[in-house]
């Protein structure tokens, strides 16, 4: 089995002058989840080579086992320096797609026309496509084959406005995602902020938050 994940290479949070870009937890749990099923993992972002790391998703309080180990790890840090261009990535050559979050993705995931075509073409072929907290994002633009949102009258989750309110960057954002997933016709549903929620609707797989990014990832190997 062969699983792509696509971070970010959006590292400024809006016009605040602070870094933002992909969320260590939502990258490292699934990523061994997907390592230690013997999956083999492909790292993609827009522009290649080493995404940023949201440092917020650094302190202390955000550390993990997974993230833990991941600091241990030389091999996995060497291919997270190493990510694939987008661009030359072909659906074709993988069986699922998993998106971690971080608010990298608000901005250029949600809007990079090369993830918006992988998406369709793997989701048209019947492969999961997988995204936990800001990365359903990526799902802004993508079409069905009638040419409708590909998310409309799907059950979803993804990071919750009360969420976004408790970070306080709910008017840094260029959009509120549960909004966004609920303009585009979704069936948009949350648990409790910060707590493990996903939702699987046929081969389309999301996440809440930090939290649910392990349980998406096995969610997506059940599939």
């Amino acid at each position: 089995m062969k699983i792509l994940i696509i971070l970010t290479s959006h590292d400024k949070l809006g016009n605040t002058g602070l870094k933002t870009g992909f969320w260590l937890e939502e990258f490292a749990s699934p990523y061994y989840v997907f390592k230690d099923a013997n999956v083999a993992i492909t790292l993609a972002s827009p522009l290649g080579g080493q995404p940023p790391l949201d440092p917020k998703s650094d302190e202390p309080d955000f550390q993990t086992a997974a993230t833990e180990r991941f600091k241990q790890d030389a091999s996995a840090q060497n291919a997270l320096a190493h990510t694939l261009k987008l661009s030359d990535i072909s659906a074709e050559d993988y069986d699922a797609v998993f998106f971690p979050g971080g608010h990298g993705p608000l901005w250029d995931l949600a809007e990079d026309q090369a993830s918006i075509a992988l998406i369709e073409s793997m989701y048209t072929a019947g492969k999961p496509v997988a995204a936990v907290c800001h990365a359903p994002a990526v799902f802004r633009h993508t079409k069905n084959a009638e040419g409708s949102p590909l998310v409309q009258g799907k059950s979803v989750t993804a990071f919750s406005n009360s969420e976004e309110d408790a970070v306080q960057l709910s008017d840094i954002v260029p959009f509120l995602l549960e909004d966004e997933l609920k303009t585009m016709g979704a069936n948009y549903s949350k648990g409790e902020d910060w707590l493990p929620y996903v939702v699987t609707d046929g081969n389309l797989i999301t996440g809440q938050n930090p939290a649910s990014s392990d349980l998406v990832a096995k969610a997506v190997l059940d599939r």
